[in-house]
Formats: C-alpha cells, structure tokens, sequence
C-alpha cells in the first residue's frame, strides 16, 4: 500500500503538515509514516557526546511519536493506518533513504512562516529536500488545512516536456481527487508569437495530458515567476505542481524578494515532483 510520509519536528509548522498528511491520507486510502529525525549536536572538544545522550533522545523521540499517534487515530476514527519512525542522522538523507524501503504516495513537509521561513525554505531542508529527495515531494503553508484538491495547477515551461512531466503522477493525483487540471505556460518570451520550439513542445504535452482536459493560461514576460504565484491565489488553487530538474522553474519562481514575500503569505500547498 501506498504511504505518506510525514516528517516531523514535533514545533507547530510541522504538526499541522502533519494533521494535513493525515487527512490526505484518509482521502486517498494510503498510510500514514511519521518520521523524526534525531541530529546531534557536533562536538568541539575532545569530550563525545555521551552514548545515552543519544538514547535517551531516541527513546524520547519514540514516546512523543507514539502520542502523536494516537492522537492522529483519535481524530481519524482509527480508520488511518499511523506507523512511527525515528531515525539518527541528517534530516534529508534519512528521509530520503526511508522512502526508498516503502511505497511513497508523497512526503509532506511544513514550511516555516515569518523570519524563520525564508531561513528554512531558501536555504534550509526545505530546498534541501527539493533538490535531494527522489520523491513527490509537498510543502504546506503554516495553518492551511487539508480540505480537498479540487483544482491543481502545473507550472511548465514548455521545455523536454516528454521527458521531464512526470505524468503518471499527475494524471494519479488528477483522478484520485476528480480534480480540474490547469497548465500554466511559463514563458519569458515577449509577443503573441511562440518559437517553433515552443509550438512543438505544446503539442507533445497536448498529446501526453490531454485526456485530463486541462485548461491552459499563459504567464509572458519577466515577471512571470510573480504571476505564477498571484494565479495559484487568484484562481484559489489547492495544489501547484513544480517540475524540479536541471533548468529549475522552482529555483526560478523564488529567485528574487518579491516572489519571497508572497510565498510568505501564500495559501497553496507547492508538491515538487522530480
């Protein structure tokens, strides 16, 4: 069976990432994992860490987890199947090396909000994990809900689109949630013009996604890693789909302060898909 692994840190952000995992994964018939990561603190003297240092944070880690669990089963009337993990280590490795012994549906992170956040997702685990994990990968706003997908968005630039849409896992998450699927062609092309090349990509991925009936829009111009996000609220989408590869459309959108600040105040879950 499918799983949902929820990372956590047991601080607010990643609870209700936690909570939203949850209720995903009701909706979709999946497991639930919930993983937490022991890091130790380096030593800078010749005295180690104590080895029941180590230990007793495992244990403790185990414990916290276990009530989390019930809790989860609580609110989810014991329909949900909650397993615990805990692991020792750097955070995205062992993320990455857990979701590689199960069955990944996605991994569902929190992002940290006001000063803490811009930290966390433009120089911490989050981009971390973006460019690490193997994995769809989905990054919840502080206190957004998991409600249903309804409408999900795709952030595409139009380039090797055979090889680089993943798919199978958009047209997954598409039916699974009998969701309305929009393109948005991200361009910095200026005109009424597209290139041949343009012209000739728009017809592979018409080709490969077009029995979900998606309906295309077109964000031009050197803003267009602003409007990408100003369309996800505007259009009140409950997913935006980025393609995190070589050329990153991710790395991109948050490239500059503008994009930052309302990334801040966004209310639209990011799933980064590889």
């Amino acid at each position: 069976m499918k799983t949902i692994v929820a990372p956590t840190d047991f601080s607010d952000i990643s609870l209700n990432s936690v909570n939203y995992a949850a209720d995903m994964a009701c909706v979709t018939s999946t497991e639930l994992s919930l993983l937490h990561v022991c890091v130790m603190p380096l030593s800078f003297s010749e005295v180690p860490v104590p080895a029941y240092s180590l230990e007793q944070v495992m244990n403790d880690a185990e414990e916290r987890l276990k009530q989390l669990q019930e809790k989860i089963s609580t609110r989810t009337g014991g329909r949900l199947k909650v397993n615990t993990v805990v692991r020792q280590g750097t955070v995205v490795r062992e993320i990455d090396d857990y979701c590689a012994d199960v069955n990944v549906y996605a991994v569902v992170m929190g992002a940290e909000s006001a000063g803490k956040f811009e930290r966390f997702l433009f120089g911490g685990r989050t981009i971390e994990a973006v460019k690490q994990l193997r994995w769809p990968l989905i990054v919840v706003p502080p206190d957004v809900k998991f409600s249903s997908i309804r409408q999900i968005g795709l952030a595409c630039d139009f380039k090797d689109v055979v090889d680089t849409i993943p798919v199978k896992e958009i047209k997954s998450m598409v039916n699974e949630f009998g969701a309305k699927l929009h393109v948005l062609h991200v361009s910095n092309e200026i005109g009424e013009v597209f290139s041949d090349e343009t012209v000739e990509e728009s017809g592979w991925l018409q080709e490969i996604i077009g029995d979900m009936n998606p309906k295309y829009h077109f964000i031009k111009g050197i803003d267009a890693d602003n409007r990408i996000i100003e369309f996800a609220e505007k259009n009140k989408l409950d997913l935006l789909i980025i393609i995190s590869k070589k050329r990153n459309l991710f790395t991109k959108i948050f490239r500059n302060s503008h994009s930052k600040g309302l990334v801040l105040h966004s209310h639209v879950p990011v799933m980064v898909v590889q």
